[in-house]
């Protein structure tokens, strides 16, 4: 199959795009990071010349940081929403036939009131970012009536991978726990449900073949463990995996983060055959390694 990846280049990305080549496929690279394939999503004309002849679209291109979202505004606004209306005008102008993944996120729920969260709970995101992926879902599922083969995939807190962001919270504790430094935890009794990459590639490759098998659409799928980890057992995992004696210290939340997220597995597994395969000590494990042998990850700005 010809899968257009956009986003092709962050942690995500990056590893579909080798696993879906090792499994054979025409992976076309879309990411305005790329020196290779520079196409922003929101320029159409590029963007419908890089779908052309594509069997489906995988968009995962975005601002993808809540904090990004919060400085950025308008830039959060147009590439997240403008972007996937680009991204869904490339993909009809591709064929009748052409399907379309879209990576949303458990920020659309906001602070839910019940755990593990359901797909089909109240939608009330408390940030820029998580509003931004609420349209975006809204022009998916328009798409979706007008005949279009779609499928929406909220993701959790993904981890592992080079491409990840040094100061998200997996990697930033690890590295400093390896160099000695205090650990800072913002919001110590903040819950989230932490995916491991390669899981969260699995249940996109698991909706790809759906849709490539003739599938008329899937309903909203969550891509979570459901497990929740509070910020601090994370710190107490990292220390231990680590086996550092760096010290910890606890300061608020910020006003623009939910407070807790465990999502419901049930319909992944029904619908995808679908659930996730790392447990997080072993993921934060792998994180530690790798970061030890190559060394920190490399600082990533909001494009201009």
């Amino acid at each position: 199959m010809r899968i257009v990846v956009t986003g092709s280049s962050g942690l995500v990305g990056a590893v579909l795009m080798e696993r879906l080549r090792q499994r054979g496929d025409d992976a076309v690279p879309v990411d305005m990071r790329d020196p290779d394939a520079p196409v922003d999503i929101r320029d159409g004309a590029s963007l419908t010349r890089a779908c052309a002849g594509a069997d489906g679209v995988v968009h995962l291109a975005a601002i993808s940081r809540v904090a990004w979202g919060e400085t950025h505004p308008d830039l959060c606004d147009s590439i997240n929403v403008d972007g996937t209306r680009q991204v869904l005008d490339a993909a009809r102008a591709a064929g009748p036939d052409c399907w379309v993944v879209h990576a949303s996120s458990r920020e659309i729920y906001g602070d839910a009131p019940q755990s593990p969260v359901t797909e089909d709970a109240p939608k009330h995101p408390v940030n820029r970012y998580g509003r931004s992926k609420l349209q975006s879902e809204h022009l998916v599922d328009e798409a979706a009536e007008t005949g279009m083969r779609t499928a929406i995939l909220r993701l959790s807190s993904v981890y592992g991978g080079r491409q990840d962001h040094p100061d998200r919270v997996i990697p930033a504790l690890t590295w400093r726990a390896l160099q000695g430094e205090q650990l800072v935890i913002t919001g110590a009794e903040t819950f989230f449900d932490f995916v491991h990459v390669e899981d969260t590639v699995d249940g996109i490759l698991a909706a790809i073949d759906r849709l490539a098998a003739g599938d008329p659409g899937l309903p909203p799928l969550n891509l979570a463990t459901g497990v929740a980890t509070s910020l601090q057992s994370l710190a107490e995992i990292v220390l231990s995996v680590t086996q550092s004696q760096a010290p910890l210290q606890m300061v608020p939340a910020r006003a623009f983060d939910v407070s807790g997220y465990q999502g419901s597995t049930k319909r992944a597994r029904q619908v995808l055959g679908w659930q996730a395969r790392h447990v997080l000590v072993d993921g934060v494990r792998d994180v530690a390694r790798n970061l030890s042998q190559s060394g920190a990850l490399e600082a990533v700005s909001p494009p201009e």
